[in-house]
C-alpha cells in the first residue's frame, strides 16, 4: 500500500470506468498474456504488478467499470446496471467517471487488506484476493445504488433458481451438459498448462481466458471460463494430475453457475459470478494442497 499506488488505481479506475467493465478486463487477458511471455524468457522484473495491481480487476480492469454502470443506471444514464460492456466515457458524464476512479481506490484498499489475512503456508494464499475484491465491491455497489437488494427476487412462477433465459447470466452456458463440456475441456487443458510450466502456467491460463472474452464484443457466443481456467491450473500445479485439473474445471464450471443465479440472475446490478467462483474454489483448492489431499488421492495421470 502506497500513496502513489493509490493514486494510480484512482486514474485507473476513470479508464476501466471509461471503457468499460468488460473491455477493461480483456485488457487485463492481454497484459497477463504479455507478462507471460516476458516471465518464460527469463527478463525479470514483476510485471505482474500491473495487471493484478494498480491495474487489476479488482481496480480499473473490472471492477470500476462494473460500479460506474451501476451509478449510471441509477440516475438514469444506463439503461441497465448490469451493462459490462458499455463505455461510460460516451454517456458524458464526469461524474461517472469519478466514482469509477473511487471504486478503483477502494479495490486497490480492499484487496491490501485481504492479502494481510495470513496463508496456508508458503505460496499458498487463502484465497484469491483480487477475485474476492471484485466481489465486495460489486457488493457494495449495489447496496449503494441497486434496488434488488443482494440477491434479488424470482419471476412470478418460476422457482428462484431456475430463471428463464432472460434473466441468465450466459444463457448457452447454463444446462449440465454444456457446463461439464466446457469444464471438462478447459479443466484439462489449463491442468495441462499448470503441470508444464507451473505459476506461470496458472497465470497463462487466466490470461487466456479472459483476452478470449474480446471476441463477445463482435456478436460471438463465446465461453466464459476464466473461472474455470485458474482454479483447474491450480490444481494441475498442485498435484501434478491433468485429470484431477479436469475434474476441478467441471466443479468450478458448476460453482460459477451458481453464484450466477444467486446473485446476478435477479439482480439489477453487476456481481460476478466467476469472481465468486475463483475467490471460492481457490480457497477451497489451495486449503486441500495445505493438508496434502493430492498426494493422498494421487491418479495415474
Amino acid at each position: 500500500m502506497t500513496v502513489i499506488g493509490l493514486l494510480a488505481a484512482f486514474g485507473g479506475g476513470i479508464f476501466g470506468a471509461a471503457v468499460g467493465a468488460l473491455p477493461a478486463f480483456e485488457i487485463v487477458g492481454f497484459l497477463v498474456m504479455i507478462g507471460v511471455a516476458i516471465d518464460l524468457s527469463g527478463a525479470g522484473g514483476d510485471f505482474y504488478a500491473f495487471p493484478f495491481g494498480v491495474f487489476g480487476p479488482h481496480v480499473g480492469g473490472f471492477a470500476a467499470g462494473v460500479a460506474a454502470a451501476a451509478y449510471a443506471a441509477c440516475r438514469g444514464k444506463l439503461d441497465s446496471g448490469r451493462d459490462i460492456v458499455a463505455g461510460m466515457m460516451g454517456l458524458n458524464r464526469p461524474d461517472v467517471l469519478l466514482v469509477g476512479g473511487i471504486f478503483g481506490g477502494l479495490g486497490y484498499f480492499i484487496q491490501w487488506g485481504l492479502a494481510l489475512v495470513p496463508n496456508f503456508g508458503p505460496g499458498l494464499a487463502w484465497t484469491d484476493t483480487v477475485a474476492l475484491t471484485v466481489v465486495i465491491s460489486a457488493i457494495i455497489a449495489r447496496l449503494i445504488w441497486g434496488k434488488s437488494g443482494l440477491c434479488g427476487k424470482a419471476e412470478p412462477g418460476r422457482n428462484f433458481y431456475t430463471p428463464s433465459d432472460a434473466r441468465k447470466w450466459v444463457a448457452y452456458e447454463s444446462d449440465a451438459g454444456q457446463l461439464i463440456a466446457i469444464g471438462l475441456g478447459v479443466g484439462l487443458f489449463t491442468a495441462y498448462l499448470g503441470i508444464t510450466f507451473g505459476g506461470a502456467g496458472v497465470f497463462l491460463s487466466f490470461g487466456i481466458a479472459a483476452a478470449s472474452l474480446v471476441f463477445l464484443n463482435f456478436g460471438i457466443m463465446m465461453p466464459v471460463t476464466h473461472h474455470i481456467a485458474l482454479p483447474a491450473a491450480i490444481v494441475g500445479a498442485s498435484s501434478g494430475s491433468i485429470v484431477w485439473g479436469g475434474i476441478a474445471g467441471i466443479l468450478c464450471a458448476f460453482v460459477g453457475e451458481f453464484y450466477a443465479r444467486t446473485f446476478l440472475s435477479h439482480g439489477d446490478t453487476h456481481i460476478d459470478p466467476p469472481a465468486c467462483a475463483i475467490a471460492t474454489m481457490t480457497l477451497v483448492f489451495n486449503y486441500l494442497t495445505s493438508i496434502g489431499f493430492w498426494a493422498d488421492m494421487q491418479l495415474p495421470f
